[in-house]
Order: C-alpha cells, then structure tokens, then sequence
C-alpha cells in the first residue's frame, strides 16, 4: 500500500496548509499510526459486516477524518492497521489515493494483537529520527498537536499521553511529577502499579500518545497486549509523562449512538 500519495506537486499540501493551525510550517518528519484493526464489538450492528474505521460521520468515515486531522499538521506518513474486513480499508485507502497522504498498511489479518502489539508489528513501519504520534481511529479531536509535541519536549519523556479529566471507569495515575505509576479501574477496584506512590492523580487516556523513536526498540512483550499494558511495562524505566487537554473537543466514537452527538461536535 505505501505510495498511495497525491500530493508530489504540492497542490494537495498548499491546499491543506491554508487550515492548518501551523500556518503552513509543518511538524518536520513526524509519522503517525492510526489503530483501526479492532473489532468494534461496542459498534455493532455495524461492525458484523463493516470496520469501525469506515464508519461514517457527517460524510467520511472516521479514517478519513483522522488522516486529515493529521495533514493539518503536516503529518503524512501514516500507517494504518487492519485486522477485522481488512480489504474494506484497503479499497477504500486505495480508492481515495490515501486521501492525499501517504499511507502503509500494517496487515493483521491472521491474528488481532492489541494496540500493543500492533505497534510493535508495525515498528519497522514507524521507524525514524522524530517523534511519532499513536492515536486511535475512533477518537476525534482539535487537539493541537504541535502543542502536545512542545509538551513532549518539555517534559523529556520517552512517551507523553494525551489525557483529559473527563469521568470513565479506567484510569491512567500520574505521581505529583506527572509521571505515570499506574492504572486503575473503579468499577472492578483492580488497581495495577508500576511505580508506587503516594499522591495520586487521576486522568483518562484519549487514546493518542507521542513517542520517542527509540522505545522501538525496548518494547518488552510480544504477541497480542495493549498499550496500556506497554505503558506500565515500561514506566519503571521510562518516563511517561501525560499533556492534558481537557479544554479541547474529544469524543471516543465507540458505540453506533455517538455518531449523532460527533456529527454535531464535527462538521
């Protein structure tokens, strides 16, 4: 799939660029996954003959919004990962000429693998000297990312997690240095820790993070794991840090009846 990109002439990128937050300057380098191999079992009926990802709001599918997000930054090396009817996202990809960016396909077919091992399958993909961005195809957002990325600097983390205050049963906990110690769920009472810790704070994870290019290299698991669980893994080592932006539109597309409430946050 790579070289689905028609934009060599740079009148896709000039057209693009007059919305863009950055003025037309972009994030130099900077590669993208969006995770779109799961499957969608809060999204049915719609997912017993489609993909979440192709799953449309006011006129595009949430694919397609989330690439254009990115070309607002600039950001257009993509890889996307397809598990579940992975040739309706492959046609559809190619049918768009990847939407004017250049988009990879990490193919998952034979076996789902999480988040986690999503990105570790897709690592020769997202290799590079910059930072990348990790976001789920089902999350909608006007979060700059050119903000979160001079946060990710600021911080020195390995990872920055985008987070918000918002009410769900999962939390991410953050240490009084805004490093991540743990997780916990309130519904279960399972709590997981990484680092111990006395002052904890509690954020919700919107399913986008920024990382170091070399955590590639030391993801500790294999096969089929979260993210969430790649996180803990790593924070006794690694400095996971999270940007909140709770000021910002965000919405989990994650049942058929939250299309109707994203069609009136997105236009």
């Amino acid at each position: 799939m790579k070289g689905n990109n028609n934009n060599k002439d740079g009148s896709s990128a000039q057209q693009n660029n007059q919305n863009s937050p950055l003025g037309g300057g972009g994030i130099g380098g900077m590669k993208a996954i969006v995770f779109s191999a799961g499957l969608g079992t809060r999204f049915k009926p719609w997912t017993d003959s489609h993909p979440k990802a192709l799953a449309v709001v006011n006129g595009k599918s949430l694919l397609q919004r989330n690439i254009e997000y990115l070309q607002q930054y600039d950001i257009r090396d993509v890889v996307v990962n397809v598990h579940h009817f992975s040739d309706q996202i492959v046609k559809a990809i190619e049918a768009a000429k990847g939407w004017g960016s250049n988009i990879s396909i990490s193919d998952e077919s034979d076996e789902v693998l999480e988040t986690g091992g999503g990105l570790l399958k897709a690592r020769d993909l997202l290799r590079g000297q910059e930072p990348f961005l990790t976001l789920n195809v089902d999350i909608l957002t006007d979060l700059n990312i050119k903000t979160f990325l001079t946060k990710h600097q600021q911080e020195g983390a390995d990872i920055t997690l985008a987070t918000t205050e918002r009410k769900t049963s999962r939390y991410l906990l953050f240490n009084k240095y805004n490093r991540l110690v743990g997780w916990r769920n309130t519904e279960t009472g399972v709590e997981r820790m990484a680092i111990q810790a006395k002052d904890l704070f509690e954020k919700a994870y919107s399913g986008m993070a920024i990382f170091e290019p070399a955590v590639l290299e030391r993801i500790p698991l294999t096969g089929k794991f979260s993210l969430i669980d790649l996180y803990l893994a790593l924070a006794p080592d690694h400095k996971i840090a999270s940007f909140d932006h709770s000021e910002t539109r965000f919405l989990d597309v994650g049942k058929p009846d939250s299309v109707a409430k994203a069609e009136q946050m997105f236009s």
